[in-house]
């Protein structure tokens, strides 16, 4: 067997994970309360590292995902678990942080922006580990 037997199966995996972590990254803007990616366009940095550190978050759970299941279904299953723990962990800081969290993250305050992308990586890896039990 070569290694270039597998290579069907590699891009059937990743094209999969790709879409997952797209569709994720736009479910977690649609439902958080500000748009991130206009934001972002707009050269909010905060925003950016924030958003940024979602989308690692996520990918290690997607990574975990695909790494540990026995099919797609059950890693696009265990997906929407990394993308429920990212949004879980958003609400939360944002708790944390009080209430005027919002018009600082829509004015870039770094502070807060660090913090956020920290706790969303943080839980990002816990959640690909606990996957692996």
């Amino acid at each position: 067997m070569t290694s270039l037997e597998t290579l069907p199966g590699f891009l059937i995996h990743m094209a999969a994970a790709l879409v997952l972590l797209a569709v994720a990254s736009w479910i977690f803007v649609k439902v958080t309360p500000t748009d991130q990616f206009a934001l972002i366009r707009d050269g909010n940095v905060g925003v950016a590292i924030s958003t940024g550190g979602v989308v690692i978050g996520f990918a290690l759970g997607v990574a975990a995902a695909f790494r540990y299941s026995a099919n797609l279904l059950d890693a696009a299953v265990w997906g929407v678990v990394a993308l429920a723990a990212q949004l879980l962990a958003f609400y939360l800081v944002a708790m944390l942080l009080g209430p005027k969290w919002r018009e600082g993250f829509e004015r870039g305050d770094l502070a807060g922006a660090i913090f956020k992308a920290a706790v969303a990586i943080a839980v990002g890896w816990i959640n690909a580990a606990c996957m692996a039990t």
